[in-house]
């Protein structure tokens, strides 16, 4: 029996899973096309940013650039975009969220070389590694004087401390960065300035006319300020031992100066004979012992020289003329010495 023919609304009905199977794969094909589209813009567009992050920025010379504390990423690029550092400062911020979301950029002074990279730029100011300023303070100046080149020292914060004791800073190099305040380095000169001193003390010699740390340093600043030879420094420490030792004054021009003061500023001129006479604690030719304080901040080879003072029986010394001193054991080996140089003074004022 042939078959008997389907409606058509059956036929229809039919038809209609397949036209909905073949709209759904294309609707799949598209959207799978625009996914591979997309990776592949974006790992282009990575690829892209990772050149510009690593290749060589425009800077055309060394640079410094501060930072400012609170500022944002697009505000730093915009530092970097107008110093030359990088070629646009949008691209900062894409580039700390894409390569080091978790390390946030910090503030301070940096030092950039030129060609620095993106990356390398970034990873300078997520480190912190500030431009590191120096200042020098020299053996044998006064607390007074050392507070000055604090005070004058460029890239420091606020006021030097007001009371600080003669003899109670180290003199040394330190480190500071932009922005670190003057009475914070005054207090790391003190503190160094007291392990220093206590570490010396322990490390003394047995018999030493000294009783404290405090008269260690008294003796060092004398030492200090009488001689700028390295060699010589723990011999005129044991000249100064042995006169104490003695009983004898240790006559120290240098503590003489310290006490005299003109128009009220320290003495700024040759000794004369009627200073050496005049009657003040600081007098070394007139009162015995150690004078009341140090005359001025002594470097650690003055402090270890005292401590640690050479051996001999010296008692004397003058100057040489070649920038040293002739020592003496006896005062007519002494008078002797003072005559040659007495001497040379006179042929040099004649030249």
């Amino acid at each position: 029996m042939p078959d008997t023919p389907k409606p058509d609304s059956e036929v229809a009905e039919r038809g209609v899973p397949a036209r909905r199977s073949r709209r759904i794969g294309w609707i799949v094909s598209i959207l799978l096309f625009v996914a591979i589209a997309g990776a592949t813009l974006f790992g282009g567009g990575a690829v892209m940013l990772h050149r510009v992050y690593t290749d060589p920025g425009p800077l055309i010379g060394e640079t410094t650039l501060v930072v400012p504390r609170g500022a944002s990423g697009r505000a730093i690029g915009a530092l970097l975009a107008d110093a030359g550092i990088i070629s646009d400062g949008r691209l900062l911020p894409l580039a700390v969220r894409v390569f080091g979301p978790d390390r946030p950029l910090r503030a301070g002074e940096y030092n950039f070389p030129a060609g620095i990279s993106l990356r390398d730029a970034v990873i300078k100011m997520q480190a912190g590694e500030t431009v590191v300023r120096r200042l020098t303070v020299a053996e044998g100046l006064t607390t007074r004087e050392v507070l000055a080149a604090v005070a004058a020292a460029e890239g420091l914060t606020g006021p030097v401390p007001e009371t600080v004791p003669e003899g109670g800073l180290l003199p040394e190099t330190y480190h500071y960065s932009l922005g670190d305040s003057r009475s914070d380095l005054v207090a790391r000169m003190a503190a160094a300035r007291d392990v220093a001193l206590a570490r010396l003390w322990r490390e003394r010699i047995d018999g030493l006319p000294l009783e404290t740390p405090g008269e260690a340093l008294i003796l060092a600043s004398i030492v200090e300020r009488e001689t700028a030879v390295p060699e010589e420094r723990a011999r005129v420490a044991a000249v100064f031992i042995n006169r104490l030792n003695r009983g004898m004054r240790l006559q120290s021009d240098p503590t003489v100066a310290y006490g005299l003061v003109e128009d009220g500023l320290p003495l700024d001129r040759p000794l004369l004979r009627r200073d050496l006479e005049t009657d003040h604690p600081y007098n070394t030719y007139v009162h015995r012992g150690l004078p009341p304080g140090p005359i001025a901040n002594p470097g650690l080879a003055s402090i270890a020289a005292v401590l640690n003072p050479a051996m001999t029986d010296e008692l004397y010394f003058v100057a040489d003329g070649s920038g040293g001193h002739a020592f003496a054991r006896t005062l007519a080996e002494h008078n002797r010495n003072v005559a040659r140089w007495r001497r040379i003074q006179r042929e040099r004022r004649a030249q």
